[in-house]
């Protein structure tokens, strides 16, 4: 053998010696083994999710979990009423929900508190366009978890006007509660309330944001058992629909809130 040979084999050999040792084969993945997950990759495979992540959960623990679940249509009829169902009950120790849409142009929809109540809510939406609607649970320790659905909408339901902006009945009838109690089979009570508000969003022409910004649920007794905030994409004469864990004592509700313009909510929901 030639002695300009010698260098290039003893290469080599090392090269093998250092793929053969326990720690390359300990790294090394394994035939069909599948690839580990990437940090914060989006199953819904929005191009917004960043932007999300760094407005809503910047400096805090975020996971996807499939335990919280939010549905709605498939394809919307109607852009500026888009039912949607959040539901993070099977997580224990759910403080906080907030629901938003990655490509409404006001992106959070609503906060709730679930308090006495099952961490789960029923109800309306704006869609701008096509967008992922997602719930976001914060359990005790701090750590918020996502899930979402994508829903397809035709558009425009942020940059319409109301219905009631244009008739002059809804200022007879602002912030008049409808709604009723029923008991569940589980021992808990469903709520389920409609107010009368335009809820404009604030991006149709001449129009400006004039929506409900805080609802707060009471026993008879004025123990506040759960809270809704929403904002400008929930629909007009937004409806709720919550199941309490227990029922509340007494035979009736307390529904107290405000708009953003300081028009008062003070209704009783009976049984």
């Amino acid at each position: 053998m030639r002695p300009s040979a010698r260098p290039a084999l003893a290469w080599i050999a090392a090269a093998l010696t250092a793929l053969a040792s326990p720690a390359a084969l300990a790294a090394a993945p394994r035939a069909g083994a599948p690839s580990p997950p990437a940090a914060h990759t989006d199953p819904l495979d929005s191009p917004r999710w960043e932007d999300m992540r760094k407005s809503f959960f910047a400096d805090v623990a975020v996971v996807f979990d499939e335990r919280v679940k939010v549905s709605g249509p498939a394809v919307a009829e109607d852009s500026l009423n888009v039912p949607v169902n959040v539901d993070a009950s099977a997580l224990p120790g759910v403080e906080e929900l907030i629901v938003f849409a990655d490509f409404n142009p006001i992106v959070k929809a609503l906060r709730f508190e679930p308090g006495a109540a099952q961490p789960r809510l029923g109800f309306r939406i704006k869609l701008q366009q096509s967008s992922p609607v997602r719930a976001a649970a914060r359990t005790a320790d701090g750590v918020w978890h996502v899930g979402g659905a994508w829903i397809t909408a035709t558009g425009g339901g942020c940059t319409l006007p109301s219905v009631g902006s244009g008739s002059p009945e809804w200022q007879e009838r602002l912030n008049e509660v409808n709604g009723k109690l029923w008991p569940r089979v589980d021992g808990g009570e469903r709520l389920r309330m409609r107010i009368i508000h335009p809820m404009d969003t604030g991006l149709a022409a001449g129009i400006p944001a004039f929506h409900i910004e805080d609802i707060v649920i009471a026993d008879a007794e004025g123990r506040t058992l759960s809270r809704i905030q929403p904002l400008e994409p929930v629909s007009e004469n937004p409806s709720f629909t919550l199941d309490l864990r227990a029922a509340a004592p007494g035979a009736r509700l307390h529904v107290a809130g405000r708009d953003n313009n300081g028009n008062r909510i003070d209704a009783w929901v009976t049984r």
